[in-house]
Order: C-alpha cells, then sequence, then structure tokens
C-alpha cells in the first residue's frame, strides 16, 4: 500500500519542472541563454544581489545563494538565523541580468504537497527512513519474485496471457508479465529512493567527517558574523581559481549545514551531463575572502547525487520522463494486482498455491 502511494505520487513528480514551468508562465530575462553563474560581462555582482534581498527581509541573515547555469536566474534564501530551519527559510528567485525580483517560492500548491508526501509523508526523518524500509522489502520482493518466476514460467511459454481462463489466473499472468519487463526499472528505482531517504544521515556523515576534516585549523574559533562577511564576489573569484573550468551550483553561508560557521561553501558542478550532479566544494574564508580548501565529496554522497535525477529519469530530458511515466504505470498494475492477489489467495489452500506455482495454474481449483 505504501509503494503504491509511492508510485501515484511519484507520477507526477517526474515531470515536476515542465509543471512548475506551466504554473509560472514565460519569464522574459534581461540577458536570455546566460546563466546566473558565468562571467559574461553585464550581470549585477552578487553583493548588490544580496543586498537587494536582504532589503527585502530586513533583520535576517543570507543562508544559501544558487544559480542556474542555463539562464540567468539565481535564488537568495534567508532566515532570521545562520541555522534556521526549512519553516523559516524565504527564497527568493532574481534576474541577475537586471537585478530584478521575479518572486518567491512558496513551498505550498499540489506538487510541492505531493513531494512532501513522496519523500517523507510530512513526518520528517522518521517519515524517510519508514519509507526506505518500505522500498528496501520492495527490493527483497523482486528478489523472490524473480525466484518463483523462474519455476513458474516451465509450464508455460514466456508471456502467456490466459485471459479465457479465471480473472485471478488473468491478473496473475498480467502481474507476472509486468513485473519482468518492469523488473530492471523497479529495482533502479527501489534502490535509488532507499539512498534518497538517506539524504538528512548523510549530509550529517559528511558535516561530521568531511567537513570537520576541512576545517580542522579553524577548530575552536567564533563564528563570523553576518557584519563581517567578505565581499561574495571576492570568495566566488577565489573559488574559481582553485576550481576553475566549473560552475558554482549554490553558496552555503557561515553556519548552515553545508559550511562552517567561519567559512563560504562554494559548490562547483561539473561540464557533462553526469558530472553536473557530481559537487566538489571550495571553502573561502568568509572574513578574510582567502581560500582554503577544495575537496571532492566522499562516496556515500556521490551515490547521493547520482540516485536523485535517476530516481526521477531526470537524465535524458523529456523522453526519458515519458519512459519512466509508463513503467511507473506498469508498476502500478502491478501492485494493484498484487494486491489483488494477496487478498485472494486465502480462498485457496497452501497446496493449491504449490501446484499453481508447479504447473502454472492449470491444476488451481476454484481459480
Amino acid at each position: 500500500m505504501f509503494l503504491l502511494m509511492l508510485c501515484v505520487t511519484g507520477l507526477p513528480l517526474i515531470f515536476h519542472d515542465e509543471i512548475d514551468r506551466l504554473g509560472v508562465g514565460t519569464v522574459h530575462f534581461g540577458m536570455p541563454g546566460v546563466g546566473s553563474s558565468s562571467d559574461a560581462p553585464g550581470l549585477v555582482p552578487l553583493d548588490q544581489m544580496m543586498a537587494k534581498a536582504l532589503a527585502a527581509r530586513p533583520g535576517e541573515v543570507p543562508l544559501f545563494m544558487a544559480f542556474d547555469n542555463d539562464q540567468p536566474s539565481m535564488t537568495i534564501t534567508t532566515g532570521p538565523r545562520p541555522n534556521s530551519p526549512g519553516s523559516e527559510m524565504t527564497i527568493q528567485v532574481f534576474d541577475r541580468s537586471t537585478g530584478r525580483l521575479l518572486g518567491k517560492e512558496e513551498g505550498r500548491g499540489v506538487m510541492a504537497f505531493l513531494l512532501k508526501l513522496h519523500t517523507d509523508m510530512f513526518l520528517g526523518l522518521p517519515g524517510m527512513l519508514f519509507l526506505g524500509a518500505m522500498g528496501a522489502l520492495f527490493t527483497a520482493a523482486l528478489v523472490s519474485g524473480v525466484v518463483l518466476y523462474a519455476p513458474f514460467m516451465r509450464k508455460l511459454p514466456f508471456g502467456t496471457l490466459r485471459t479465457s481462463r479465471s480473472t485471478r489466473l488473468k491478473w496473475l499472468d498480467y502481474h507476472n508479465l509486468l513485473g519482468v519487463v518492469a523488473l530492471a526499472w523497479m529495482t533502479v528505482v527501489s534502490v535509488t529512493g532507499i539512498i534518497n531517504t538517506l539524504e538528512k544521515p548523510i549530509n550529517k556523515l559528511w558535516q561530521r567527517n568531511e567537513l570537520t576534516s576541512m576545517t580542522r585549523e579553524y577548530a575552536g574559533k567564533a563564528a563570523v558574523p553576518p557584519l563581517r562577511y567578505v565581499s561574495l564576489d571576492k570568495a566566488l573569484a577565489e573559488a574559481r581559481k582553485a576550481i576553475p573550468g566549473n560552475n558554482p551550483q549554490f553558496i552555503g553561508f557561515p553556519g548552515g549545514n553545508f559550511s562552517s560557521k567561519q567559512h563560504y561553501a562554494v559548490f562547483f558542478q561539473g561540464d557533462t551531463p553526469l558530472t553536473e550532479r557530481l559537487l566538489t566544494p571550495a571553502l573561502i574564508d568568509a572574513e578574510t575572502g582567502a581560500f582554503t580548501t577544495a575537496r571532492t565529496m566522499p562516496w556515500y554522497n556521490k551515490s547521493l547525487s547520482l540516485s536523485r535525477p535517476l530516481h526521477f529519469g531526470d537524465y535524458g530530458g523529456v523522453p526519458l520522463k515519458i519512459l519512466w511515466a509508463v513503467l511507473d504505470l506498469f508498476t502500478i498494475v502491478i501492485l494493484v494486482s498484487g494486491l489483488y492477489l494477496w487478498l485472494g489467495k486465502r480462498r485457496a489452500s497452501p497446496a493449491a498455491h504449490v501446484r499453481e506455482v508447479e504447473t502454472g495454474g492449470v491444476a488451481v481449483p476454484g481459480g
């Protein structure tokens, strides 16, 4: 039942970006075709963009600054404190080519509701871990299904659909055929889903191990107050020197989960369809603007970064998303038919079910 909920809510989430664009409509940028993190002339300096964001939210401090490498759209996240939770954050969307405020990301609406239901059922980390356990059980069910399918199909040609027999046998054949067709996809989605539910523990592990190691020389130092933050443009220039050729995806400000209390953390993405999912953080002293260190993310963060888009088919554009949606519909049919078969199995004895597996259902009485 929980897997069925995940498949139903996941279907519109596959087209999350396309649905969001339909809701927003066409946005005209001052410099179309230029990314907000590029070095193209004419883009408004980051310090000015931050000043505009803070002027709209007096009394708040910067938390994140995120970039779009395809268009001059950028987001600036602020909150009452450097470690403010998500519920207290405000996300403003800007056109960096003009400095114009485009609006705010409210985090409400049908898509936001479906995403929250799909990821943690509005229960936070316990909900995520519970859904991860459901994903693990699904993976086990796929393995056991493959083990049972081999003896089942010894008596029948592959892909047989006995539509002229009982309703139960017809749905059993649909269940088995669609299950084999979508087996690889279901395995990929279940495994990536399990990894995604571990996002918070993975990020905590990175912060405790990697980030602590990268900032060991700053241990014991007081947090840098926002009034003493160095120029963002200077910090980004220093980070680009350390990691040339790549574009920044976002900047984490001091005190947040993705940076120390003394650093800007500039996360760079690769320049290929695969490596753009993999991030490399460069730490810049937020008070002096000096480069501290840069280090590639560990394997567990890389696994998380690669599993996110793979889970929703976000690697090959709309054609791959359509394939993901079709396979999702297959899985919905598999789950519904499996539930139907499970509820109906009590009417037959265990011996009858053994004969059903061994003979392909031919000898099952009362089917």
